[in-house]
């Protein structure tokens, strides 16, 4: 694992009181990463790139009954949480800030490994590696954080499948703002778009400095998008383009958890595999007589795929931590 010192602590604030609204500040094709609590809610990547981190409470009835929440709905009640994102890594987790009964709060160390996000955690100034949710240094090292079940989606999907859904407000810009620039100039994307679509990946492709790193696959490109899931000391990441090729559904075993992993364009979700025999077509979802939505995992009869927890990333961040052998369907992985 390398390790580097590239800003100060804290010099990317982490957002700790969010606030949540019904109104977006970025365009329809933008991604969110989604949690699917009462009301759902929608973590914009525009508004993570310049934060990484967001330390929310799910259940806490001050911010969420004010948006006309049932009283007993939510199944979330306390459950303290961190909405995570490398834009190096394009890694986006959601993680239980609680370890062996105490509930920890995270901000960025300044550092990365492997040219991810390296988290520090307030309580014991441990630090954590992004994409892994381990503790590498510190009182906690080698201590594992749990991840909580989320998607990435685009804003106009969010809207269409959860109408009633909450979206996380900037904290820059606007009213009050020193420079009196707009929310959508503060969060500007360009240079992050810049480096989504160069050949080139880590610290050296994003801002030009830093080691030089190279990729020696030809199987895969280092930065496909990749879904990962680890579960029972197993670890597979599903790359896009090797589900896609298997008619869009792959049954699998992660550990000792059965699960259907779906992609359609752009988009790859998990859930767990209740035993029917699926089939995409047309991006819908079939199986046991009825439709599925691929976003949702609702049928059109009422019931629910439960989703499997994941990470979604690019491949050679899944690699840095599982190694070369962990893609679903390549020649030199383990599962196929």
């Amino acid at each position: 694992m390398h390790i580097q010192d590239v800003l100060p602590r804290n010099a990317i604030p982490s957002i700790d009181d969010p606030t949540f609204g019904t109104e977006y500040i970025g365009d329809d094709g933008e991604d969110v990463i989604v949690v699917e609590t009462t009301p759902a809610r929608a973590y914009p990547v525009r508004i993570l790139s310049y934060h990484e981190i967001v330390n929310d409470v799910f259940g806490d009835s001050d911010r969420i009954e004010s948006w006309s929440r049932p009283p007993g709905d939510s199944t979330d009640e306390s459950r303290p949480v961190a909405v995570t994102w490398c834009p190096i890594c394009a890694s986006a987790v959601v993680y239980d800030r609680r370890v062996d009964g105490r509930v920890l709060t995270f901000g960025t160390s300044g550092r990365l490994a492997d040219d991810a996000l390296v988290m520090y955690d307030r309580e014991t100034e441990s630090e954590w590696k992004q994409p892994l949710g381990k503790a590498i240094n510190g009182p906690l090292n080698g201590h594992e954080l749990s991840a909580v079940p989320a998607s990435v989606i685009s804003w106009k999907q969010f809207r269409s499948e959860y109408p009633d859904g909450i979206v996380l407000q900037p904290v820059h810009g606007g009213d009050g703002d020193p420079r009196g620039e707009s929310p959508r100039t503060v969060y500007e994307m360009t240079p992050y778009e810049r480096y989504d679509a160069a050949e080139g990946f880590g610290l050296r492709e994003m801002r030009g400095e830093g080691r030089e790193r190279s990729w020696d696959r030809e199987d895969i490109d280092a930065k496909t998008v990749v879904l990962g899931i680890s579960h029972g000391g197993d670890a597979v990441g599903y790359p896009v383009k090797q589900v896609q090729n298997a008619g869009g559904v792959v049954s699998d075993i992660v550990g000792d958890l059965d699960v259907i992993v779906v992609s359609s364009g752009n988009d790859i979700h998990a859930f767990e595999d209740p035993g029917y025999e699926f089939e995409l077509r047309e991006g819908v979802l079939y199986g046991d007589g009825t439709k599925w939505d691929i976003t949702t995992g609702r049928s059109v009869d009422g019931r629910t795929l439960p989703r499997v927890a994941s990470r979604r990333l690019y491949a050679f961040a899944w690699q840095d931590d599982h190694g070369p052998t962990s893609f679903y369907g390549l020649t030199s992985a383990t599962h196929d």
